[in-house]
């Protein structure tokens, strides 16, 4: 028997195992660690087990890259898209890089077998169970090193996959960009357009304002100048006298109309003596709204007025229709604005008799009262001071000031801040002159706001309480309401 020595075993390794070719590149500078797990399985060690797979990584870019799809904005989208386009190309080169040095670690294997398989030949006894050893291992290498081979395929299928599915999202999102580059574009283009247009405007503006405003000046300076001529003409102490002298023309001229109307009235009752030389009464008082008319006696054989019934009526301008003035009974009458423009006339039963007197004309309107209604109906709501004389037929003995609101929709009499009566405009209110009372029927009026509830109410003067009259009227007439005094619709018929 041949006794083999330590340095004759050296000597045949190193005779038998070939060495490497140089045209192999290694991957790295050192050999893997395996180790021999159960079932004689090769288990490849880690040398940092927090190093994450490649799949890993992809799925945990593309979940990321997804989740935050949502509230990235599109220029954001296509620069992440394009990041993920970039790691996508490295993973792939780096998968090529494996792919090549799995193929250097099968011809590696490879050659390490074929020395192993030629040692075996020349070895015996335990270094022959060792190189068999080394043989299996060799094996069992590369079988872990094709199903390895065959996961980085797998891979490397998936990464093209998402490299093709990050290109077209890529694509798109950059298609998107250009969308709204070219939409945000044209927005600015037209907002450019109108804010030309809003300036054009403005100047052509400003040099329309220039030129009226040029022209208004020059207007102004013209009426200046000729005003300074006027003045220059005409004296101060000239345009006084001028003042004057109108002043004392419009008095004269009152006092002849006045007068002028005097010798009518007393022409007419001339005529009527003429015809009647037995008349006992006459009407006495200015035929005019603000003022009030009395029966005079004018006969000593004329019964006592207290013991005569008394009734008023109006006639139409043509003399035909006859109207009864419902609770017109005393001597004296105060005409209210239903009577402008008819004439008054007055039955007296007296023994037995009737006497008829009449106006001499129709009731002539007060003086600038229809121009100060008319600026009282701009206002909303009119208020007037009134004094309560009579609360539902009785005598009101207080003499405090109460304030009589006329408003578009409704009246309302009310002290300081009690409202003592509130209607809106219906057929059951009536609203009139006060018929009778004396010498101040011509302040006062008579208001029903509703059945049951009646007023009396004096005013400060005559031309108020008439104006309060007329402004009831129309805004209750602008309501579809005829707002009248007691039986004023109805006429008796004709004469």
């Amino acid at each position: 028997m041949t006794r083999v020595s330590r340095d004759f075993g050296d000597t045949m390794q190193k005779e038998a195992v070939p060495a490497v070719s140089a045209d192999v590149i290694f991957a790295s500078s050192r050999f893997p660690n395996y180790k021999i797990g159960s079932n004689n399985q090769i288990v490849e060690l880690k040398d940092d087990p927090k190093v994450l797979s490649m799949k890993e990584v992809v799925a945990r870019e593309t979940a990321q890259l997804l989740e935050q799809q949502k509230r990235l904005s599109v220029r954001d989208l296509a620069s992440k898209f394009e990041k993920g386009l970039a790691a996508a190309a490295k993973l792939s080169e780096e998968a090529r890089l494996r792919e090549a040095a799995s193929l250097e670690k099968h011809v590696l294997l490879k050659k390490l077998r074929d020395a192993l398989e030629s040692l075996k030949g020349r070895v015996a006894g335990r270094n022959k169970d060792d190189v068999e050893e080394a043989i299996s291992m060799v094996e069992a290498l590369a079988v872990q090193l094709t199903q390895r081979e065959g996961e980085l395929m797998q891979e490397k299928t998936e990464v093209k996959k998402l490299a093709n599915f990050l290109k077209q999202a890529s694509e798109d999102a950059r298609r998107l960009v250009d969308e709204e580059r070219a939409f945000a574009r044209a927005e600015i283009e037209a907002a450019r357009a109108a804010v030309q247009r809003v300036e054009e405007a403005l100047q052509d503006q400003e040099r329309m304002s220039r030129a009226s405003g040029k022209q208004d000046l020059e207007e102004l300076m013209k009426e200046v100048q000729e005003a300074r001529r006027i003045k220059m003409l005409h004296q101060p102490s000239k345009v006084m006298d001028m003042e004057h002298e109108l002043q004392a023309l419009r008095k004269q001229l009152t006092e002849k109309s006045k007068h002028y109307l005097r010798l009518q009235k007393e022409l007419a009752m001339s005529k009527r003596g003429m015809e009647n030389n037995n008349q006992l009464y006459e009407i006495d008082g200015t035929e005019a709204l603000g003022s009030y008319l009395q029966i005079q006696p004018c006969s000593d054989n004329a019964p006592d007025l207290s013991r005569c019934s008394i009734q008023w009526y109006r006639i139409s301008s043509e003399g035909c229709k006859k109207e009864l003035i419902s609770g017109a009974t005393k001597s004296i009458y105060a005409p209210e604005p239903f009577d402008v423009g008819r004439v008054l006339q007055v039955d007296i039963v007296a023994e037995g008799q009737t006497i008829t007197l009449t106006t001499t004309g129709p009731v002539d309107p007060a003086a600038g009262l229809g121009s100060y209604v008319e600026a009282l109906v701009r206002k909303h709501d009119v208020e007037f001071n009134v004094v309560i004389t009579q609360m539902n037929g009785v005598n009101h003995q207080s003499e405090s000031i109460h304030a009589f609101h006329i408003g578009k929709m409704r009246i309302k009499l009310c002290k300081a801040k009690t409202t003592i009566a509130k209607e809106y405009y219906s057929s059951s209110m009536q609203l009139c002159g006060v018929r009778g009372g004396g010498n101040a029927a011509a302040q006062a009026l008579f208001w029903q706001a509703k059945k049951g509830v009646s007023f009396v109410l004096a005013f400060e003067s005559e031309r108020e309480r008439n104006a309060a009259i007329m402004l009831a009227r129309r805004f209750a007439f602008d309501c579809n309401i005829m707002l009248a005094g007691p039986d004023d619709r109805a006429p008796l018929g004709t004469q």
